[in-house]
């Protein structure tokens, strides 16, 4: 009886596992809640019409809503730089989906609302597609706030400025992509103990009074505010207002965004939910949810009488979000991965840092499998 020395015999020692990298829960969850946020939101946004009780919703909503993904954006790309590899996901997962959807949203207009000479433009995104325009902007100017000194205050003069400077313009919806920067650079500057300061009992609970005390301020605000405001897409001369208070507005509503956010990152579950996989398909719920929202107000669905009942809005509340749950499953991403997220290797040179790495590597491995080759096995008797 014998035993080897070299536990696997001739064979090689296989290599430890390496551990796989895991998804944090809790931002998955984050960008789930969010993004159904998104899509009740937009739902909302058709029936507002003398009803004040969905406009405070509307206005608390989109507050916060969109600050917080654009928040989880900015943190997720803290380590963008301009290497080859950061460039081409920069196109495959945002300018590839842009060119394709803003294509098919002009095409959906044209044939859905029966708008025939409608144009494709991509120098002014449709509907919701401006996210995709100020997520590259953004991205591409990463390593700008990593570098500065001060990056949100920076970040945040910017927006001031934009909001009273009617000739920015509405080329790539330039003036949303400025007036968010410092919700994206925010994002950008904080770190994982940010996140679990507001995730603290002590921080859920006082988020109760926090959004009571918002939802009255909004309710108030109905008769006395333009909705346009929170949609920062425009100057404020646009809303005949005198120009300082573009500015004032735009400070108010970061800070308000901020505290919101806050709130609803302190109830955000940490733990692994029933949707908590839902959030790696959150940018398919987004682009496609609008497509819905657009054939509903085309034909007309959002005039139906019964959504001017309670029963009526809480029912286009709930199919609403059932909606955008669907649209972020697998079988959804596995469908539409092809262009909201193709891999495109045909389209980009290969990495010569990698190709070089693996060239080196190739000699040495081949060596040692032959020298393991060549060494017989060494036994010991028993």
């Amino acid at each position: 009886m014998t035993t080897s020395l070299r536990p696997h015999g001739d064979r090689r020692t296989p290599l430890p596992r390496q551990p796989s990298k895991q998804r944090d829960a809790f931002f998955d969850n984050a960008k789930y809640l969010a993004i159904v946020l998104v899509g009740v939101g937009h739902a909302w946004g058709q029936i507002l019409d003398g009803n004040r009780t969905v406009e405070t919703l509307y206005r608390v909503v989109y507050t916060f809503h969109m600050p917080a993904f654009i928040i989880i954006s900015g943190y997720f790309s803290r380590s963008f730089d301009l290497s080859p590899k950061r460039v081409k996901r920069l196109i495959t997962g945002v300018v590839v989906p842009y060119v394709v959807f803003e294509v098919a949203y002009a095409l959906h207009r044209r044939y859905g609302d029966d708008v025939p000479g409608h144009d494709i433009s991509l120098l002014d995104p449709t509907y919701l597609l401006w996210f995709l325009c100020a997520l590259f902007v953004w991205r591409l100017t990463t390593p700008i706030w990593k570098t500065v000194r001060w990056p949100l205050p920076i970040a945040l003069g910017i927006a001031a400025l934009a909001s009273m400077t009617p000739s920015v313009g509405n080329d790539l919806n330039m003036q949303r992509v400025l007036q968010f920067l410092p919700c994206f650079v925010l994002g950008l500057v904080l770190r994982p103990e940010h996140f679990a300061l507001v995730r603290r009992r002590s921080v859920r609970i006082a988020a109760v009074p926090v959004v009571a005390a918002a939802v009255a301020v909004a309710w108030w605000s109905v008769p006395r505010m333009e909705t346009g405001w929170f949609y920062r897409n425009a100057p404020a001369q646009d809303a005949g207002a005198p120009w300082w208070t573009g500015p004032v507005l735009t400070l108010a509503l970061f800070g308000c965004s901020v505290v919101l956010t806050a709130c609803f990152f302190a109830w955000v579950p940490g733990r692994r939910m029933w949707f908590t996989a839902l959030g790696a398909g959150t940018i398919y719920g987004y682009l496609l949810h609008g497509f819905l929202v657009k054939a509903g107000t085309y034909e007309g669905w959002f005039k139906a009488p019964v959504l001017d009942r309670p029963l009526g809005e809480i029912g286009l509340t709930l199919l609403g979000a059932a909606a955008v749950t669907l649209l972020c499953t697998k079988p959804v991403q596995r469908t539409l991965r092809c262009v909201v997220e193709p891999r495109m290797e045909w389209a980009f040179k290969r990495d010569a840092g990698e190709a070089a790495r693996e060239r080196e590597a190739r000699p040495n491995v081949e060596a040692r499998e032959a020298s393991e080759a060549r060494e017989p096995s060494r036994k010991v008797s028993v």
